[in-house]
């Protein structure tokens, strides 16, 4: 099943994001079989200020823990984070049916 997680990141956490991220980066890689996307969500200049995450894992229950286990959560990054379910209408350049 398809989820997507969306994080926001605390005002004035980018220097918590940056010294974070080559933590964030080696837990991805664990999941890069159920990641289809992910990238961080930028603010009018630029800069980080959000993640966003399409991850492909069999229940919501499972969003959750990863969303939960990620080092950017560990280190309260994160001013909100949701967590959901996606139907695919238009994947790899086709209608889904």
């Amino acid at each position: 099943m398809l989820f997507a997680i969306i994080c926001t990141d605390r005002p004035g956490a980018l220097e918590l994001r940056k010294a974070t991220r080559e933590k964030h980066l080696a837990f991805l890689e664990q999941y890069k079989t159920a990641i289809l996307f992910g990238g961080p969500q930028l603010d009018v200049n630029g800069a980080p200020c959000g993640s966003l995450i399409l991850l492909d894992v069999p229940d919501r229950a499972a969003a959750e823990g990863f969303a939960a286990a990620d080092p950017y959560a560990a280190v309260n990054l994160f001013e909100s984070v949701v967590v959901r379910p996606l139907r695919p209408v238009f994947r790899d350049g086709a209608l889904v049916e």
